[in-house]
């Protein structure tokens, strides 16, 4: 049922790893040029650790950081000792960059490889990575996973259905890894070609990169006729593989054997109650090459309290629920994108797609939204259109405290990607 015996360790004992991995991770970022500078201003050696509470006590690392230290100003050894590095696409300034030795990979695969097993996946599937390669952490993360599992793997990459759908039928493929837009995007194409997703042989896919929703979870499974299984990773961490659902699909278990995990408020940086919503910040506990220290991902998560039916003792956190950092303000209410899809994608009338425009009219900013209304329900009745139209407008003033204008389209009138999908659009000067 487990991969590795430390899945089910006691809190006490685990705790106590994480302690003594955190000890040896301040020795190691000691050596880096960037910590050395930051942990002796705050006068922190590995001895200030004697509890995971002490954690605290350790100064934040930022993305701002990050590129400040671009390239080399975070390693912790010489550079001849890495052989791999992953980076973020960089097209405002200086990317983040992070480095990877090859204990650091084998490390990474391991992870993998356990948070694939947790969801069901055997060394008897076949796994079709549809996901990019490259500079991505996302595809070689889970390939390298994959071929440790032991799983035949079928590196196919982003984009190209027709293709995709050959090499599933062609080598019986029983898990997609692949991102939420596409995975919709792709249930579509099956549909305009005529071919029932029953069947296929999928039976999993592990779904990421990109925050979704509850709601647009289960039309993936219902579209596709598979479980589809949330997970959550970083770049900057790793990639995936920080933390995973298990078959219980109730929360993502972190690994923390590997990563200590605090979720705080955003504004004052403290630890915010347990089930909270909070800024997810993660700290590296085996990463030997670049290990970060308080990383703010930004991203807005909450403790799942309580055990796990699956019996694993590490802690869950909740799907993302948007980021600190993509927050609308409207009329002075905060609005996160999430908020509107998971609304929008309860009703049974609307499509596949949406998308938010912001924009301004006269000195006041104003919030749009263009939903996709699924076929049979695009009638020519203009009342039946005007009163679902005023039915959205209602249930999202009611989630966003913002009545937006809402415009009905038909069915595959905004345009899609088989990329990440772009869900707001700034208009405003």
């Amino acid at each position: 049922m487990y991969f590795d015996p430390v899945e089910t360790l006691p809190r006490a004992e685990l705790e106590a790893l994480q302690v003594k991995r955190l000890k040896h991770t301040i020795s190691l970022a000691l050596h880096a040029p960037y910590y050395s500078k930051t942990l002796s201003n705050a006068q922190i050696t590995p001895n200030s650790i004697q509890s995971v509470e002490d954690i605290q006590r350790l100064p934040f690392t930022t993305k701002d950081d990050l590129r400040s230290q671009y390239p080399y100003g975070m390693l912790c050894k010489p550079l001849e000792e890495f052989v791999r590095l992953h980076a973020s696409s960089g097209t405002t300034g200086n990317p983040t960059a992070v480095f990877y030795t090859q204990a650091d990979l084998d490390e990474w695969a391991s992870l993998m490889a356990r948070s694939m097993y947790t969801c069901g996946i055997r060394k008897s599937d076949v796994l079709q990575n549809m996901a990019g390669y490259g500079l991505f952490t996302g595809g070689l993360g889970i390939h390298y996973g994959s071929e440790r599992l032991g799983c035949l793997t079928v590196p196919a990459g982003a984009g190209n259905s027709k293709r995709q759908v050959k090499l599933i039928q062609d080598f019986n493929v029983t898990v997609a890894h692949i991102i939420p837009s596409y995975a919709m995007y792709f249930a579509e194409f099956l549909k305009q070609e005529g071919i029932d997703p029953a069947g296929l042989p999928l039976r999993i896919a592990l779904i990421g990169a990109e925050p979704h929703t509850e709601e647009i979870r289960r039309r993936i499974e219902e579209m596709l006729h598979l479980k589809a299984y949330n997970s959550y990773g970083l770049s900057e961490m790793n990639g995936p593989g920080v933390a995973f659902e298990c078959t219980e699909q109730n929360g993502m278990h972190v690994w923390e054997d590997a990563f200590l995990i605090e979720i705080i408020d955003p504004e004052t940086g403290r630890h915010v109650p347990e089930g909270e919503v909070g800024e997810v910040v993660m700290t590296n506990l085996t990463r030997e090459g670049m290990p970060l220290i308080r990383y703010r991902t930004r991203d807005l998560s909450r403790f799942i309290p309580g055990e796990c039916g699956c019996g694993r003792t590490h802690r869950r956190i909740d799907r993302i629920q948007g980021r600190a950092d993509d927050m609308l303000i409207i009329k002075g209410v905060n609005i996160y994108p999430m908020q509107i899809e998971q609304t929008l994608m309860a009703l049974p009338e609307v499509g596949q797609n949406y998308l938010i425009e912001l924009f301004r009219e006269g000195v006041m900013d104003q919030i749009r939204v263009k939903v996709e209304i699924r076929e049979e329900f695009f009638e020519e009745d203009m009342r039946k259109l005007q009163g679902l139209q005023k039915r959205i407008a209602t249930r999202l003033r009611d989630e966003i405290l913002v009545t937006p204008r809402v415009e009905l389209v038909q069915s595959e009138s905004i345009p899609k990607t088989e990329g990440k999908a772009k869900r707001v659009v700034d208009l405003r000067d």
